[in-house]
């Protein structure tokens, strides 16, 4: 075992130490020698045609080195998304260009249409403040059901507002429509899933540099997933040769998804610096990143649960309107539809599915992938009808559950949406719950907060999500136009340190960590002599970045398998030093052995020798030691758990405590214990943000009015309880070598729900007849709820 603690080790995050000294390195902290400062000319109207933009009082300004509109990117690409979706009736999506700057028309408050390159931040702005833009005001269309009468458009070219009409799975709709018609009880609940702005602690940035020696660009931004921002700026928005241009990301202080993402100004910085010839930077304020940084969620969604009187699930149907706002971000497609309909048999033995989903284009923000992405959707509807379901038919919401749920000899076990679920007890994560919660004492608790004048709930959840998203072969199929797979290399260095090469991509996640943890107990050697690499398209083979709780099970596979081939080849050499034939020689712990005896080599003059190969034969072993790997999953990862929440409700402000809260998730094998609990403290603290404060609203005309954070409620600590989490209910993965599954989004998918069943049931215990209100739970709506019930 490695000295300062392998796999299933409590070892505290070593990136920490920069991150808590501010001796991080982020894109904002960079400053190029020249460097010119760019700054966005941004649409105050959401609907608008751009009859002309004056620049000429700009142009002249002190400082001031180009000035750049929509007309000078109308002959290049634009920004695609990243999954093809056919509608029911097979037509393909409408696809509308997503230009760097916008031209003829903006589509949303934000949307910007020009940019100013000057000396200094400051000059550029008070540049882009002497901009005339004569922009016609036109009708915005903010809401989803008008957008779909298609009076007033946001592209006018495609002549809909509406992007796709997506059936999932349509051979079973004539099945479930069956169902449910013939069903002895039927409950319906029509809910919200509000929109959210992601609120990375680092807002956007990037420079880009142009090197006219070498013809080349690099690009240095605030990205989750570098390679791809290489990939579409290459091939398709601004066609500059992929092996002319290297993607660092730094340091990242967040991303929560909304960094995923190719955005314009990535492009612009790049296509401004060979225009002036000199570095150019751009970072956003606080209000740029409201505004323009994709949004989260935004669903309208009507689901049925068909069963029998006892409970027993025969039938889920949804009816799904998803926003995806004036453009289509990169996976803004693939996040209402397989990574939300795919999700919605739950962890269910339900026999019949039927997803609908009508994607729509309107006068906002663009809407993409939130932690969570799609599965906090599909779980929130999921188990708000269950609830309300158990309610109606007078069963114990905990039984109702157990009755339905896939049990463990039914792996793997096919769902009616599609999923092939490899391993899991659900049972087992209840129990433990239950254990954890003391619900047999709830009476009690809730006598006691009555007393207070305080009505109390506890409300339950079980969830299923899919991570990973896998394999390559089947997302084709299904419209993703790129490979879910990931790449790593292993480079031994002659002292016998390793750098590791990942196409994942940590920001937050413990990377830095957690890997070495694991080649230094594959190795035995100190992950202290293990250095990660990551963030830069030039140093590493390939990824396909961090997002969907993939990092470790698609990455961290890639890793194992060069870890595996380096192995293989050290056993050569190994072997040779020992004189002994491969075959006849172990590892274990740091050591070669030859089998039966006590002649052994360690690994670190194994990798001495691998670069002095004076004395093996050249023809059977080639010096160095460096591997790489390619990881395409067979399935996705499918983590599970059960969640439990306690509520008091103060009926006379409306004003909700979360006072419990536990967590009870399978993350399969925890190759650090203490990092998945954090990373499930961080979601639940967004989960719980959006159950009950945080919430995007647009008025009429387009106008965010929740664009700063007097208006956009985010939660503080005083919000949250302390949380008691456990993982000790695992099931290891079947088909990655590490027997891991996703952790990073559970937090957020379980805990809305949770804490919305827990307050109908807080305000049922008070007589009052509410079956449901819409996130977020601000005491306004809960006190409205209860006086209008």
């Amino acid at each position: 075992m490695p000295k300062d603690g392998g796999i299933g080790a409590d070892t505290k995050r070593r990136e920490d130490v920069r991150y808590l000294t501010g001796s991080g390195n982020y894109t904002a902290d960079i400053n190029a020698f020249g460097q010119a400062a760019a700054v966005f000319v941004r649409s105050t109207v959401a609907n608008g045609k751009i009859n002309a933009i004056d620049t000429s009082a700009a142009d002249g300004m002190p400082g001031v080195l180009a000035i750049f509109t929509g007309e000078d990117f109308v002959d290049v690409g634009g920004n695609p998304a990243g999954w093809l979706i056919n509608s029911r009736d097979g037509e393909p999506m409408k696809e509308p260009k997503r230009p760097v700057l916008a031209h003829g028309k903006v589509r949303h408050v934000g949307d910007a249409y020009a940019a100013v390159i000057a000396e200094t931040v400051e000059q550029a702005r008070d540049a882009a403040e002497a901009i005339e833009a004569d922009i016609e005001e036109l009708p915005a269309v903010v809401d989803m059901a008008e957008a779909l009468k298609n009076q007033t458009l946001v592209h006018d070219e495609i002549e809909t507002n509406q992007c796709f009409d997506w059936g999932w799975i349509e051979d079973n709709r004539a099945a479930t429509d069956e169902a449910i018609r013939n069903a002895p009880h039927v409950t319906t609940l029509e809910l919200v899933n509000n929109r959210l702005v992601p609120n990375a602690m680092e807002p956007r940035a990037s420079i880009g540099t142009y090197d006219r020696a070498q013809d080349a660009y690099t690009l240095q931004t605030t990205s989750q997933n570098p390679h791809l921002t290489r990939l579409l700026i290459s091939a398709f928005v601004l066609g500059i040769p992929e092996n002319k241009l290297t993607v660092i990301a730094p340091d990242v202080g967040g991303g929560f998804g909304s960094k995923i993402y190719h955005y314009g100004e990535e492009a612009l910085v790049l296509a401004a610096s060979k225009k002036v010839g000199r570095p150019v930077k751009w970072v956003a304020d606080r209000t740029e990143s409201f505004l323009t940084d994709a949004h989260g969620r935004d669903h309208v969604t009507k689901i049925e649960l068909a069963c029998e009187k006892d409970g027993t699930f025969i039938a889920f149907r949804t009816e799904t309107m998803a926003n995806v706002g004036a453009y289509l971000s990169n996976f803004s497609t693939a996040t209402p539809t397989f990574l939300h309909g795919t999700l919605m048999a739950g962890n269910y033995t339900v026999p019949n599915v039927y997803v609908n989903v009508k994607a729509v284009f309107t006068n906002t923000a663009p809407v993409d992938a939130y932690r969570g992405a799609g599965r906090p959707e599909a779980t929130y509807s999921i188990e708000r009808v269950i609830d309300k379901a158990a309610r109606e038919l007078g069963l114990d919401p905990v039984e109702v559950r157990r009755k339905n749920f896939v049990k463990p000899d039914q792996y793997p076990f096919a769902s009616a949406a599609g999923l092939e679920y490899d391993s899991g007890n659900y049972d087992a994560l209840m129990d433990k719950l239950e254990e954890i919660i003391d619900r047999d004492g709830f009476a009690e608790r809730r006598k006691a907060s009555e007393a207070k004048g305080m009505l109390r709930g506890l409300g339950l959840n079980s969830y299923i999500e899919a991570c990973g998203i896998a394999p390559s072969n089947l997302v084709g199929i299904l419209g993703s136009r790129v490979g879910l797979y990931d790449a790593a290399t292993v480079r031994v260095n002659a002292t016998g340190n390793l750098s590791i090469m990942v196409g994942a991509h940590s920001h937050g996640q413990g990377h830095e960590t957690v890997f070495p943890q694991i080649v230094g107990e594959m190795l035995g050697i100190d992950p202290a002599s293990i250095d990660i690499v990551h963030g830069d398209t030039s140093k590493i083979p390939f990824g396909m970045g961090t997002y969907g709780s993939r990092s470790l099970a698609v990455c961290g596979s890639a890793m194992v398998r060069a870890t595996e081939k380096i192995i293989a080849k050290a056993k050569k050499i190994a072997a040779h030093m020992l004189e002994a034939s491969a075959d006849d020689v172990d590892f274990a712990d740091g050591q070669f052995t030859i089998k039966g005896t006590d002649k052994s080599v360690g690994f670190g003059e194994v990798a001495l020798k691998a670069y002095i190969p004076h004395e093996y034969p050249i023809e059977d072993i080639e010096p160095g030691l460096e591997e790489t790997a390619f990881y395409d999953p067979a399935n996705f990862t499918y983590p599970s758990g059960a969640y439990a929440c306690e509520v008091e409700v103060d009926p006379e402000t409306g004003k909700v405590r979360i006072d419990r809260f536990a967590a009870v998730d399978d993350f399969g094998n925890v190759m650090n214990p203490m990092i998945v609990t954090g990373q499930v403290h961080g979601g639940l603290g967004q989960g719980i943000g959006q159950a009950l404060l945080e919430g995007a609203s647009y008025d009429a005309d387009g106008q965010l009015l929740s664009a700063s954070y007097m208006d956009y409620t985010m939660p503080r600590a005083d919000d949250l309880p302390f949380y008691t989490v456990d993982h000790s209910q695992g099931t290891p993965c079947t088909h990655n070598p590490l027997g891991v599954k996703g952790c990073g989004e559970a937090g957020a998918i379980g805990s809305p729900p949770t804490v919305v069943n827990a307050v109908i049931d807080a305000l049922q215990s008070g007589g009052k007849n509410v079956t449901h209100i819409d996130m977020p739970l601000t005491p306004s709506r809960v006190w409205s709820a209860m006086n209008n019930a």
